[in-house]
């Protein structure tokens, strides 16, 4: 059994934003705190000037696009963009509209929030709006929707919760309360180390199946080679894995010996982006150069990409694959929509946090702590930065599960939290003598150590390893994969600080080019692709962008590190670091000059710098990240559901049912059983091994109806304006398909090319008609369950504790919950109507028996009701999903095939050993047809 890791302890109550994360004789556990609060404290003060330098920006751009309609007139659009009110308004250009209306907002005039197309809007200070534009229309999706509102509040009326973004990316966080006693929410309870559950999960960790892994990975470099150096620890333990990630990472896949998909996106491109925009919300000279409809169109092209990555064959080899398991980054996004597709689990890794904790808050956060719990204020930032990105990028994420993967879409606060909600597995990649778990996180969460790959041979090109022979020790410069605007002045910067220092260089050059026109200097050498594995033995100080394996790869070989951050989780570590003492404190890559980098140096360089840093070191060498990510991966794999019940270490894929028994097949033992005429073929199902069933979570009746309504309306107005737009754009496709042809020679009549262009319009609107069908049966059912939902937690809100429900799965499990809340709504309600008093009275006396009368006068009305809308509505809902997935189409109908495919590969390429079919065949016999059902 894995021993339980360390857990980190809850911050200090006093402790202040002023504390030094140097100096100060703190605990180690304290300093961490620390520096998060020291940076945050920093960056509160670029809170003054932010509004006035957007506001400036903004006015400054409406006046060049003033002068510039003025000197010419205005040219007509080439694409046209409409504005559908649902609540009334008129038309009037997009363009103009959103500039005049954010710079509205960000001086104080303006109400209106802006929320991404096709999402439901929690605000009533502003209708919804439905934009569409005719580029994106075969689509259904507007990519140049309007970015969300610059400011947001959440809570009650007083706005006791606002963010807003700060220039760097960052998400300032104001909690306004009334003490420490004042809490937002009720924190959910801390978690209990439960030793015999521990034991029961690496003792079955211990005969998990070989299976086929796809490991999903957005990012650069830095984000890719962790997770080889995972797939080659796989695939070292047996299983097969498949790195799916961007195409110009193929190359540097397939030498570790990896499988490659291409999920496509530009990593530079992205990269550029990222730096230019380093938070959720884009600039303004974003918006004007459409940077927003690039990079959501190249979002739903990674969405695209990681769906086809489970299950489409090798490019390179053509050889069949089909993912039995899932391992991503967070920013891959389609991991878990995937998952619930396939019904097959799904592990997150990466490398800062992204779980609520009390300990700190999310690294994106900038939290503001007025009078409130520190603990509440960690644990909340998760929650808001989480609702913040969904916002940004919902839609594209629920037209990819309503289009491609025929799933329901998902409300937003169901959306932003599912990771927390569903339990994923969660591991985290960072050394515990740098930070340790949290004390809060569940035993599903894991820190596990930095990932590293084996180091690759590597010998030095002929001037490397002159220069490191001519002289002492240099220190080493690099960004790696960001791309800067002004990669001159930084080079220009290096040089005059390295020189002022008196110290020697090497410097990569990295995707910005450093170097590019620099004269020749025998004290700096200017380098391209370098192992850091081999360049950081020979160096004695590091200074990078603080990517988490540059910064676990500095640290390993003790060396100490100056971090310059640009976005992401740079600013978390360079933050981690300096309280480590393993380094300065971060550099604003926006104001590093000569004198701030200098002043870096000169630290890295101090011996109590080196002691700290090779103090880490030591304590890292004992780890070994990559090992202990693979046992909690093991652990976390459903291990009853996904193995074979016939051929040991084998992972189920299909089912076949007796009676009430269902026995789980391999492909190598579905494949013995009907080829020996045991089983029929089409007696098999594809088998699950980890089905997700996603409720959206209902709290009491009035906002729950209210929510139902609000969204049954929405879908409704979506589907009766595709029986409109469909035809109209199918019937345009189709006319424009037959002028290309014309052009290019062929030869239609008008007669037959109209009725081609008449008949595909008349499909849609069958179609549409069909989506309207659907859309006003689930609200016939979304309402009244959302009224039993409701009913039903309303004990929960004065501190009673509800039954369970039960997933609804299909029409059985529906009518068996439909008939548990009409047997429990009037028993609970009854009995608590006589038994709340009693316990009022008892705990708290006469002011107790009062509030005992009311709660169960309350469950008295609440509960019967929950009965008798759960009857119909639990059934009804059971009923839509088996009906939804009676026809195999769509994204269950590609699996089918993939799976159909893989196990005619393997039955046509693995020969079978007869005593293995043997074996098998008497085991099926003897358990399974022998057998007779309980009830029989």
């Amino acid at each position: 059994m894995d021993p339980e890791p360390p857990r980190y302890p809850a911050p200090r109550r006093g402790f202040t934003l002023e504390t030094s994360i140097v100096e100060a004789p703190m605990t180690r556990e304290d300093q961490v705190t620390a520096a998060l609060l020291e940076a945050q404290s920093a960056e509160r003060r670029e809170m003054a000037d932010e509004k006035s330098r957007i506001k400036q920006e903004s006015a400054t751009l409406l006046e060049a696009q003033s002068a510039e309609r003025q000197e010419k007139p205005r040219e007509k659009s080439q694409v046209s963009i409409r504005r559908v009110p649902v609540g009334g308004g008129h038309l009037e250009g997009e363009k103009g509209r959103l500039e005049r209306e954010t710079l509205a907002m960000l001086e104080g005039r303006s109400e209106k929030k802006y929320m991404p197309s096709k999402m439901p809007i929690r605000s009533s200070t502003a209708p919804p709006l439905i934009m569409q534009t005719e580029m994106a229309r075969d689509e259904g999706m507007d990519w140049d929707a309007p970015p969300p509102a610059y400011e947001q509040s959440f809570g009650d009326g007083q706005q006791r919760i606002s963010t807003a973004v700060l220039d760097n990316g960052r998400i300032s966080m104001m909690f306004r309360g009334r003490g420490h006693s004042q809490k937002f929410t009720a924190l959910p309870p801390l978690p209990t180390y439960e030793p015999h559950v521990e034991r029961q999960r690496s003792q079955a960790a211990h005969s998990y199946p070989l299976l086929n892994i796809v490991i999903q990975v957005v990012g650069s470099r830095g984000d890719v080679q962790p997770f080889i150096a995972l797939g080659q620890e796989l695939k070292l333990v047996g299983h097969r894995v498949r790195l799916a990630t961007h195409d110009c990472f193929e190359e540097f896949v397939h030498k570790a010996g990896l499988e490659f998909f291409p999920i496509g996106g530009d990593p530079t491109e992205l990269m550029a982006y990222m730096v230019k925009n380093p938070g959720i919300i884009p600039k303004f000279e974003t918006i004007r150069e459409g940077g927003i409809g690039k990079k959501r169109k190249m979002i739903s092209e990674m969405l695209q990409g990681c769906w086809k990555s489970c299950f489409e064959p090798d490019p390179s080899t053509n050889f069949p694959f089909v993912a039995e398991a899932i391992i991503a980054n967070p920013p891959s996004f389609a991991h878990m929509h995937c998952a619930q597709a396939m019904g097959i689990p799904v592990h997150l890794m990466f490398t800062m946090p992204w779980s609520p904790t009390r300990a700190f808050p999310h690294p994106l956060a900038n939290v503001q702590l007025s009078d409130t719990d520190p603990t509440a204020t960690n644990f909340l930032s998760y929650g808001l930065v989480d609702m913040m990105t969904w916002q940004g990028l919902g839609d594209v994420i629920n037209h990819f599960r309503k289009k491609t993967l025929n799933l329901e879409a998902l409300p937003q606060m169901v959306g932003a939290n599912l990771a927390a909600d569903l339990k994923i597995p969660f591991t985290y990649c960072w050394s515990p003598a740098l930070i340790p778990k949290p004390f809060d996180w569940p035993s599903h969460i894991d820190v596990c150590g930095f990932f590293f790959r084996n180091a690759p041979d590597y010998t030095p090109f002929p001037e490397l390893d002159a220069f490191l022979r001519a002289g002492p020790p240099p220190i080493y410069i690099g960004f790696g994969s960001i791309v800067m605007e002004n990669s001159e002045k930084m080079t220009q910067t290096i040089i005059e600080a390295v020189k002022g220092c008196g110290v020697r260089a090497i410097v990569s050059e990295g995707w910005s080019k450093l170097g590019k026109g620099a004269e020749p200097d025998p004290d700096i050498l200017f380098i391209g692709d370098c192992p850091h594995e081999w360049l950081f033995k020979h160096v004695t100080a590091v200074i990078h962008h603080g990517g988490a394996g540059t910064t676990a790869c500095g640290l390993l070989n003790g060396r100490p590190t100056a971090i310059v951050p640009f976005f992401g989780d740079q600013p978390f570590w360079a933050n981690m670091v300096a309280a480590a003492g393993a380094g300065p404190r971060p550099i604003d890559h926006k104001s590093i000059n000569v004198a701030s980098l200098s002043k870096a140096i000169s630290i890295c360089i101090a011996p109590e710098t080196l002691i700290a840093a090779q103090k880490i070191a030591e304590k890292m060498k004992v780890e070994n990240g990559v090992r202990a990510a693979v046992r909690s991966f093991h652990r976390n794999l459903p291990i009853q559901e996904i193995n074979c019940d016939m051929i040991p270490r084998h992972p189920a894929n299909w089912s076949w049912k007796k009676g009430k028994r269902t026995l789980k097949l391999s492909h190598r033992a579905a494949s013995i059983l009907v080829e020996n005429k045991k089983i029929e073929a089409a007696s098999l199902k594809l088998h699950r091994s980890k089905p997700v069933t996603i409720e959206n979570k209902r709290w009491e009746p009035i906002s729950a109806t209210t929510s139902a309504g609000f969204d049954s309306a929405q879908n409704i107005l979506s589907a009766m304006g595709s029986v409109v737009q469909e035809p109209m754009h199918e019937y345009r496709k189709v006319k424009s398909f037959e002028r290309q042809e014309s052009e290019t020679g062929s030869i239609h009549s008008s007669a037959s090319g109209g009725s081609h262009a008449a008949g595909a319009a008349g499909k849609a609107v069958g179609r549409g008609l069909g989506r309207v069908g659907m859309a006003l049966t689930k609200t016939a059912i979304d309402l009244p369950m959302a009224v039993a939902d409701g009913m039903h937690n309303i004990p929960a809100l004065y501190g009673e504790k509800v039954r369970e429900r039960g997933e609804i799965r299909g029409w059985k499990s529906g009518g068996k919950v439909g008939l548990k809340s009409l047997g429990y709504g009037f028993y609970d309600g009854y009995v608590g109507f006589f038994t709340q008093p009693y316990k009022g009275a008892r705990d708290g006396g006469p002011l107790g028996l009062m509030k005992g009368i009311a709660k169960g006068c309350g469950g008295l009305l609440t509960q019967p009701a929950h009965a008798m809308f759960g009857v119909v509505a639990y059934p009804a809902l059971g009923l839509y999903r088996s009906l939804d997935t009676t026809t195999v189409t769509g994204a269950q109908g590609d699996i089918l095939k993939a799976q159909q495919g893989y196990g005619t590969y393997l039955a046509e390429h693995n020969a079978m050993d007869k005593g293995e079919v043997d074996r098998v065949i008497t085991e099926f016999e003897e358990k399974w047809l022998k057998v007779r059902e309980p009830d029989q």
